[in-house]
């Protein structure tokens, strides 16, 4: 089978008037399809300039980057992309935000309307569907972020730190509510994130990166053997504190072994 997306050697460095810093080195791996993979690595390292390069927004100095096989030359409407913040707007209603997407790309038909009703319905928000956002929750804005995401049917769900706006009590809602979204649909998702509680409670790998410039350190399986295996359960399954402690141990590897020789 071929994976949704494949990183092959891929190298990147930032140009400036003061010289080049180099940010990422050698990047390699791929995500199947129905797979949920995170990215953790240090504040500073590259994480968010990989998904801009995942998504065509940049282009790799070297190495192969290839969704579904074709290579990736430029911003696909394959890909969905999810920020920190909703982006919605105010003068919208929730109903015409989610349909901004199929405006822009010109898909706005009978077709796409009737399944952004559907979708609103299905995720619990069709009354709001003619609300504002300064209306509805932090978490319900991000919920309808994630429908205007998924009404075109992205290959590839790219995620960047979308729960971080969010308080902590409300992040953890939504993050269990979106989490077991994008399991239902079978999307494939990459999540970059600095909180490594959420990598393992929604993810299916972590990748983790060293600091910049950035490679990829380790790869970590993540797997649960609970019952119901949602976000939130899994905070509460044994195994969570172990993978959490295994991946918080990889990120300080470096500074540890900078201690030792001081």
């Amino acid at each position: 089978m071929t994976p949704i997306l494949e990183l092959k050697n891929i190298n990147y460095s930032y140009h400036t008037l003061d010289g080049e810093t180099k940010a990422l080195s050698n990047i390699s791996f791929s995500l199947t399809k129905g797979e949920f993979t995170a990215v953790v690595g240090p504040s500073g390292c590259g994480k968010s300039t990989l998904l801009s390069l995942i998504d065509g927004l940049m282009k790799p100095e070297s190495g192969r980057l290839l969704l579904s096989g074709t290579p990736l030359t430029e911003n696909s409407s394959k890909i969905g992309y999810m920020l920190q913040h909703d982006h919605l707007f105010e003068w919208r209603t929730i109903y015409r935000n989610v349909l901004i997407g199929a405006e822009i790309s010109g898909r706005n038909t009978p077709e796409i309307r009737k399944k952004a009703r559907e979708m609103l319905e299905q995720y619990g928000l069709s009354q709001f569907a003619r609300s504002k956002p300064s209306e509805l929750s932090g978490g319900m804005r991000q919920r309808a972020a994630l429908i205007r995401t998924l009404l075109l049917e992205p290959e590839l769900l790219l995620l960047d730190e979308p729960f971080s706006a969010l308080d902590y009590q409300t992040r953890l809602t939504v993050s269990d509510d979106i989490g077991q979204i994008i399991r239902r649909t079978g999307k494939t998702a990459l999540l970059v994130t600095h909180d490594l509680s959420e990598a393992v409670s929604l993810s299916d790998r972590v990748i983790i990166l060293t600091k910049r410039p950035a490679s990829i350190g380790r790869i970590v399986p993540i797997t649960f053997a609970i019952e119901n295996d949602t976000p939130l359960n899994r905070r509460n399954a044994p195994e969570f504190k172990t993978y959490f402690n295994e991946i918080w141990k990889e990120l300080n590897h470096d500074e540890q072994a900078v201690e030792k020789t001081v």
